[in-house]
């Protein structure tokens, strides 16, 4: 089976990282999956929430927005609605549990790492994204400060990244773009860490119920493309970021 766009079912698209797109926070990631884009940028703050405030362990956590150019249609911008919408709210908090599933919070003490995730073009596999460029910021943003001795050891321990998988037409395909994932019968999110544990699996069915069978096939399949994409990232991390001056 050939997809749309000529690729085979187990390709992703053109993926590409482009660190320190911008120069302001500590860590900056421009990430591309074909025509979706989403800048993902790290801050450091000297404070944790209320909550943890004395437990000698930091936090990270995330932001996700779509900016109002980012599809066909203007998307209103959701700080003039009061709040987030419950999608908003519930891909934050994947990309959140996605990045502390490889982080060792005990070794950011009294720091906080905001991970933001903003939509500049959305073509399908936005989340996803986040969670690939949102690794990266943060990772940078860590070595940033242990090569800045602000922390003792870099507090982040595995890899992290995730892909879509979905039944299209039968047949089980890798990152999905939006046309794809418009009209797929089944859609799946997976995120793992390079240890090959599983953070989180996300699958629906929108019409036919699918099988056990298919489930294993999906899941293999993501984990084929979530293999390359850490290949990425290593090519990336490989090289340390420049400090940041100031």
């Amino acid at each position: 089976m050939s997809r749309h766009d000529g690729r085979a079912p187990d390709d992703l698209r053109v993926v590409a990282f482009t660190r320190d797109y911008t120069d302001m926070a500590m860590g900056s990631m421009l990430v591309e999956f074909g025509r979706t884009r989403v800048l993902c940028t790290a801050s450091v703050e000297e404070r944790v929430p209320p909550w943890l405030r004395g437990s000698g362990k930091g936090w990270v956590t995330a932001e996700y927005s779509m900016l109002p150019g980012a599809s066909a249609e203007r998307i209103e911008r959701e700080a003039q609605k009061g709040r987030p919408s419950g999608r908003t709210q519930e891909i934050q908090r994947l990309i959140g549990r996605s990045l502390r599933a490889v982080m060792d919070l005990t070794l950011m003490p009294e720091t906080q790492v905001i991970v933001d995730c903003d939509v500049l073009q959305a073509d399908g596999g936005t989340r996803t994204a986040s969670i690939c460029g949102g690794y990266l910021a943060l990772h940078d943003a860590c070595t940033r400060l242990v090569a800045a001795k602000t922390l003792s050891t870099h507090p982040v321990t595995d890899q992290c990244a995730a892909v879509s998988v979905g039944m299209v037409g039968g047949v089980p395909c890798v990152d999905l773009d939006y046309s794809e994932d418009a009209t797929a019968e089944v859609d799946m999110n997976v995120v793992m860490t390079g240890a090959g544990r599983f953070v989180e699996v996300q699958g629906t069915a929108e019409g036919l119920p699918f099988t056990r069978s298919e489930l294993d096939d999906l899941v293999g399949l993501a984990q084929g493309g979530i293999e390359e994409l850490f290949a990425l990232q290593r090519e990336l991390l490989a090289e340390a970021p420049a400090p940041r001056a100031g």
